[in-house]
């Protein structure tokens, strides 16, 4: 579930902020939620602190069928024809990086489609189900979790570089489109709400490496009236500085800010090993730093793109997603706003506006793509 934004990091960061020291007396951990149908073993390793791997990696395994019986749209998905492969791999810094992969059984993939998750989030659970789609539809598609987050190595949810955190992307989905298999096939970056971010300063990184993107409610740019206030941003830096890790940050039910079919909402808790604690006083120092950066380099953006975003999503702001459109140089873009739509597109809305937004981007992808032969 892709949930963090340039909004939050207004409202939800910034605004309670000078009031640190009473936040500092309240518990950090989230709260624990009893699921529906769980028993009390289960329930356990639920509430277990996964700021590291290992509990996480547990929690994912112990929970693996029961998510993917709940009662969603996406896990509705058949996987029959479908090619599934999960993955451990230790990258250059040391880091085991967790990767999976969906490929059509029985026929060359059309394009290779490359994921990037939001904040939080993982790779194993709502993003299991678009993957699934994608790959129903003709189209290869991989996924990874970044250091920190889901079921790789690293402190929870802890970003201490972005830019190091957009190079381990890139080494890893490098190797996939180096393999002889797929190195002719068009590859696209997909990214869902921090995970544009990743997205996009993959593509500033390597601006020709990349057929084209898919931006799902990308977090892209600081809204003017959400940008902090100069002294705000200072006590920020200087906190961060002392206590980088710390879970310090205020947030809200995000969940209820981004579903907007309240009994989507529901399922939620049942993505485990997504991180539900405050943000790490770091991690949203990066995130705005790098929120920053891209907004002032939006007219380097060069590649195809479609913009998918839903007209009253609360957690980033429609109006970022026109700015990329419009200050974007790639001669070949296109945006689609979703009148009534939140935030999450692709898990949050009725099963119609789900199917809706699938089509379009299966009908985009479809068009950017060839029949190479792998």
């Amino acid at each position: 579930m892709a949930l963090k934004s340039s909004n939050l990091l207004r409202s939800h960061l910034f605004d309670g902020f000078l009031s640190r020291g009473r936040r500092e007396k309240r518990k950090v951990m989230a709260k624990p939620v009893r699921l529906k149908g769980v028993d009390d073993d289960l329930q356990k390793i639920l509430d277990a602190n996964m700021d590291e791997a290992p509990a996480r990696r547990k929690a994912r395994e112990a929970f693996k069928k029961f998510q993917l019986g709940i009662d969603h749209i996406l896990f509705k998905t058949p996987i029959d024809g479908l090619k599934m492969n999960e993955s451990y791999e230790v990258n250059s810094r040391g880091l085991e990086i967790f990767s999976k992969s969906w490929l059509p059984e029985t026929s060359c993939p059309k394009a290779m489609v490359f994921f990037c998750h939001g904040y939080g989030d993982t790779c194993t659970f709502f993003v299991e189900g678009i993957a699934r789609k994608l790959a129903l539809c003709g189209y290869g598609v991989f996924a990874m979790d970044y250091p920190g987050f889901g079921l790789s190595e690293g402190l929870h949810c802890y970003i201490p570089s972005f830019d190091r955190l957009v190079d381990d992307v890139i080494e890893q989905y490098s190797k996939v489109k180096e393999n002889p298999k797929f190195r002719t096939l068009p590859s696209f970056l997909f990214g869902q709400s921090m995970g544009g971010a990743v997205a996009l300063k993959v593509h500033l990184k390597q601006p020709n490496a990349w057929s084209g993107a898919c931006l799902v409610a990308p977090m892209c740019k600081i809204a003017d009236d959400m940008v902090p206030p100069w002294i705000v941003k200072q006590i920020l830096i200087g906190v961060a500085n002392l206590l980088p890790k710390q879970k310090l940050v205020p947030q809200k039910d995000l969940a209820e800010a981004a579903f907007r079919d309240i009994k989507k909402r529901e399922l939620t808790p049942y993505n485990v090993i997504a991180y539900k604690d405050k943000p790490r006083l770091w991690t949203a120092l990066e995130m705005l730093r790098t929120t920053n950066e891209i907004e002032k380099n939006l007219e380097k953006v060069s590649l195809p793109i479609l913009i998918l975003h839903g007209e009253n999503d609360v957690v980033t702001d429609p109006s970022v997603s026109r700015a990329l459109y419009e200050k974007a140089r790639s001669s070949d873009k296109r945006i689609i706003i979703y009148k009534d739509a939140g935030h999450s597109l692709l898990e949050g809305e009725p099963d119609d506006m789900i199917l809706r937004v699938f089509s379009d981007i299966i009908s985009w992808l479809d068009e950017h793509s060839s029949n190479t032969a792998c």
